[in-house]
């Protein structure tokens, strides 16, 4: 129920707090219309229903990097591109921009999960703050599983490399998201 209650309070806030006199109401909607993409069936919901159907499918193969990809993007990377490219909208930002925001979320999203399927089978459960082990426990195909520990970060960096080098354009602009992207990486937690 929190979280029905804080995704409806997005909208809501987005829709009633965002002064209209300053941000054309065109990106507003375009606002509106990526926070309901991004928790719908081709967003975290699409995403959660993938993942729950390659449960169990982990040993067998049946799961590949591509699928792994797919529900990643589409259920931890697209909340943060809509956060990302949310506030590029709102302030005034240009399609172009945007779109390098975009691939900027989209690569950290991904990141940030390569990172936790490296946490999972790396440190301890008092270290994590959750059940350390629990995607092994179930069976759930992770990053580690299909590329290895090195593999995975590997996969981690070129993901931060690959969304750090999208911001360039934005020189010092960009800083804060780009301590964002090392922390995502170097978190221990």
């Amino acid at each position: 129920m929190a979280g029905d209650a804080l995704l409806s309070t997005s909208f809501q806030w987005v829709a009633q707090r965002t002064p209209q006199d300053k941000v054309d109401p065109v990106r507003i909607l375009d606002v509106i219309g990526r926070l309901g993409k991004s928790v719908g069936a081709k967003g975290l919901a699409g995403g959660q229903v993938m993942d729950l159907i390659c449960e169990g499918k982990g040993d067998s193969g049946d799961v590949t990097i591509e699928d792994l990809r797919w529900i990643h993007t589409h259920k931890t990377a697209a909340l943060l591109d809509v956060a990302v490219a949310s506030g590029a909208i709102l302030g005034g930002a240009n399609p172009e921009e945007v779109k390098a925001c975009e691939k900027f979320a989209l690569n950290i999203g991904l990141a940030f999960q390569v990172a936790d399927d490296i946490l999972d089978c790396t440190q301890s459960t008092e270290e994590l703050g959750k059940t350390a082990g629990k995607d092994d426990a179930v069976d759930k195909t992770t990053y580690v599983k299909l590329l290895g520990l090195e593999g995975a970060r590997e996969e981690a960096q070129r993901l931060v490399d690959e969304g750090k080098a999208a911001l360039a354009p934005f020189g010092d602009r960009a800083t804060p998201l780009l301590a964002l992207a090392d922390y995502i990486i170097n978190r221990k937690n």
